[in-house]
């Protein structure tokens, strides 16, 4: 249901005019489309014309085309289509109306025969055919035209009959109320400008002025599509109409020629708007006139009919046009209405990924609860139910019950209080005193002790039970609180509006055009400082590398930020479109070697490593030693760097990835297999890097001379269920030498009484900073300790960080836009 938007009186008389008129406007168009598509008033009138449409002035194949196609759509409009087609037959004569109304009828009576078995939109083309066929040769038969060319006229008519019903059955669904797709495909488009043709048809004989009725028509359609589409289509309208005119009428075969360079002007002209495309049509029309027919009366008679088809679309709402233009691919109102699609895809996805990421954080603080262990109340309760089970099991069925728990319920329960704290740490042996005073107090000391005892068990494997089920809440609700961080952060960027950098735009067109530069395309997605997103399509005739030799210099230039081409796509012949990535280029790049050796020289480590980029322009690298050596010391850490890798893309911060990471490992097994994780993160923006260091080996920094090391203490992951995670942060620079090595490396060497002292000269005395070869070396003189022998698995990543030097600098551009 349209709602309509009432006037306030309050408003100003222009704007008040305004909501008028677009109150009017919203209501003719409802009601129009009640009337014409809903109550099928539409679908009538094309039956009525196309009942009037001749082709040779003899055959007319359209209207039993036209009725199979709505009784496949729209059955229940079947009825009176056929009795306005009929109508319209006998508008031309009553010979026509017979011919037309007994092919129907034998249409539909086949359809009738039929009715039992499955009849699909394939079945109708040859119904339409058998129909058209069996009642034009009753109908030669009976009036005694059996010469040749009145068969073939049979056999013609009844083939468009078959053609014609495939090309209605893609138009038809268009007039349906019920039409929910918003494009139409290049057949759609053809099949309704072949259906508005044959309706022009339907307009031969009726005129004004003079003037055809038809050839205004078909003028104003070729102008309304011409602006609509532009060349392409309008030049398309132009041949089809044309040439269903002229197939109906030869007299008039040079109108082909008319409409189609009408129309190839118009839309050549269809930046001028409408005033463009009616002058291409008047310089059309009077150009054919001359060419075709140089007679003043003819020429005359045509531009009235043009005069009069201007007139029409020049009066043709502009909101009419637009809706229509909508509908056709490549039309700046279809790219705004699939924008206006996405927009609302991308809001309903951003709502609903929040509501996800709501429901991730509602599931996490149902898990969260308080440490019952920290809360005196719980400690208190849990206390009086331990006593109560040792009472009911000793004191009950005591003859001093009465005397102790009554008369002496402070001191009763103040002797039980201190010995069960005393069981519970293990220090009951020695309390002599408390002891000598409980056993004057109890009658049955004995019985008491031992029964706590006995309950004690219990008491303390429930309470290890509760803390075990208490860490695995809380490693559930940490996951999920990671998990809705994360949702809450993807809807931001799915919400986050493309912004408008108009004035860049216009700089960067400018720049490269006057480089000779053809660019087709620009795409202008993030210019924030470090983070610049553009992606362009150029078309290159031979393509020597100018993306990063000239357009990045060029961006880098205007956007006062070093750009490197990211990535390009170089069309495979010339003149194609190539597509090209360009971004920021980060401040530092690093460089990374690696050495490793699996124990006794085997080909499986118990050690792996990784290193990954992550985004917001950061670098990962990672070391995993798994216990022991072998296959499941390799599984171990290779498990470990995988979990790593996946919860860092991901997108969680790195605390929380490992300690998700030891919870998981430490939950899913009861096997003691525990692995260590050297982690180093690189801001490759500043240089800042973050080290986690969960049970692995000092790293260290070789800066010029001198030497940094970087240790933190934290247990091996997987030993318990909850731990913090010491970070350690240091400033690298330019040149700087990070250097992570395996227990292996770090305590192998042998006879060697400060292993620190003495890696530290080691690498000090180092004489190259490429970092494969300083990896190498250390495992060499490592190993060479050893007399060669290789005890333990040993890996060593070697990190260098450079500054970025872009291999092509920026280019200057004159008269920038500041």
């Amino acid at each position: 249901m349209t709602e309509y938007v009432k006037p306030v009186e309050g408003q100003p008389w222009k704007e008040r005019t305004i909501v008028q008129k677009t109150r009017w406007m919203n209501k003719i168009e409802s009601t129009s489309r009640v009337l014409l598509i809903e109550k099928g008033w539409l679908l009538y009138v094309i039956g009525f014309l196309l009942g009037r449409a001749l082709i040779l002035t003899s055959i007319s194949p359209f209207a039993i085309a036209f009725l199979a196609s709505v009784w496949l759509i729209r059955k229940e409009k079947v009825g009176l289509t056929f009795i306005f087609t009929v109508l319209g037959g006998l508008s031309i004569g009553f010979d026509q109306a017979i011919w037309i109304g007994g092919s129907l009828f034998m249409m539909l009576l086949s359809i009738y025969f039929v009715r039992n078995l499955p009849i699909k939109q394939k079945h109708l083309p040859v119904l339409a055919f058998i129909s058209s066929a069996s009642v034009r040769s009753l109908w030669n038969y009976y009036g005694n035209h059996m010469t040749g060319y009145d068969w073939i006229l049979t056999v013609a008519e009844a083939t468009l009959s078959f053609v014609l019903v495939l090309i209605f059955m893609q138009s038809i669904p268009l007039l349906s109320p019920k039409r929910y797709r918003k494009t139409l495909k290049n057949e759609e488009i053809v099949s309704i400008i072949i259906l508005l043709a044959s309706v022009l048809t339907g307009l031969i004989g009726w005129s004004v002025m003079d003037a055809s009725i038809e050839q205004v028509a078909s003028r104003y359609l070729v102008l309304l599509f011409s602006l609509i589409g532009g060349a392409a289509i309008g030049s398309t309208v132009g041949v089809v109409a044309g040439l269903i005119l002229s197939l109906s009428n030869v007299a008039t075969l040079y109108q082909m020629s008319l409409l189609a360079f009408s129309g190839l002007l118009g839309g050549l002209l269809k930046e001028g708007k409408k005033i463009g495309v009616g002058i291409g049509l008047l310089v059309g029309t009077l150009l054919i006139g001359v060419y075709g027919d140089g007679g003043t009366h003819h020429i005359g008679t045509s531009m009235l009919e043009s005069l009069f088809a201007v007139l029409i679309f020049l009066l043709t709402p502009h909101e009419l046009i637009k809706k229509m233009a909508r509908y056709i691919p490549g039309t700046a109102e279809h790219s705004k209405e699939q924008e206006q699609y996405i927009q609302k895809i991308r809001d309903v996805t951003a709502n609903r990924v929040e509501q996800f990421s709501d429901v991730f954080n509602a599931l996490s603080k149902s898990f969260t609860i308080e440490d019952p262990s920290l809360n005196q109340e719980t400690i208190e309760r849990e206390k009086d139910y331990f006593l109560s089970n040792v009472t009911e099991k000793t004191c009950q069925s005591c003859f001093m019950k009465e005397a102790c728990w009554t008369r002496k319920f402070e001191t009763t329960y103040g002797y039980m209080s201190e010995i069960m704290e005393s069981l519970e740490e293990g220090t009951l042996g020695n309390q002599r005193k408390l002891m000598r005073e409980f056993e004057r107090h109890c009658v049955k000391p004995d019985k008491v002790i031992e029964t706590m005892k006995h309950e004690m068990s219990f008491y303390q494997a429930n309470k290890k039970l509760k803390k075990q089920v208490l860490e695995s809440r809380k490693f559930v609700a940490e996951q999920l609180r990671g998990v809705s961080e994360v949702m809450e952060g993807f809807a931001k960027e799915i919400v986050k509006e493309r912004k408008n950098h108009e004035v860049q735009e216009a700089e960067i067109l400018r720049v490269l055009n006057d480089a000779g530069i053809e660019l087709e395309q620009l795409d202008i997605f993030s210019l924030d400082p470090g983070n610049v997103d553009i992606e362009m399509v150029v078309s290159f005739y031979e393509y020597h590398g100018e993306g990063k030799k000239v357009i990045a210099p060029m961006l880098s230039d205007i956007l006062d930020e070093m750009i490197i081409l990211k990535n390009e796509e170089i069309a495979p012949f010339q003149g194609g479109d190539s597509h090209l990535s360009f971004g920021s280029a980060k401040a530092y790049i690093v460089d990374t070697g690696v050495s490793h050796a699996a124990k006794n020289g085997g080909f499986i480590s118990g050690d792996s490593y990784t290193t990954m980029e992550l985004g917001a322009g950061k670098y990962a690298v990672a070391i995993s030693d798994g216990m022991g050596n072998g296959k499941r010391a390799h599984e171990e850490s290779m498990e470990t760097l995988y979990l790593l890798q996946r919860i860092l893309h991901s997108g969680i911060e790195e605390k929380m990835a490992i300690k998700s990471i030891n919870s998981i490992l430490s939950l899913r097994t009861t096997d003691e297999i525990f692995s260590t994780l050297d982690l180093a993160v690189i801001d490759l923006q500043t240089a800042f890097t973050r080290f986690l260091k969960i049970g692995s080996t000092p790293s260290f920094i070789k800066r010029g001379d001198q030497i940094i090391k970087v240790e933190a203490s934290n247990l091996p992951i997987g030993i318990i269920h909850e731990f913090e995670v010491d970070v350690v942060s240091e400033q690298l620079k330019a040149g700087d030498l990070l250097i992570q090595m395996s227990d292996g490396i770090f305590e192998g060497p042998k006879h060697v009484e400060n292993v620190d002292m003495w890696l530290k000269r080691k690498i000090k005395d180092m004489e190259t900073n490429d970092p494969q070869e300083v990896a190498d070396l250390i495992l060499e003189e490592v190993i060479r300790t050893k007399a060669g022998e290789i005890d333990d698995d040993m890996t060593v990543v070697v990190t260098k960080i450079n500054h970025n030097n872009p291999e092509w600098s920026s280019i200057p551009v004159f008269n920038k836009i500041s």
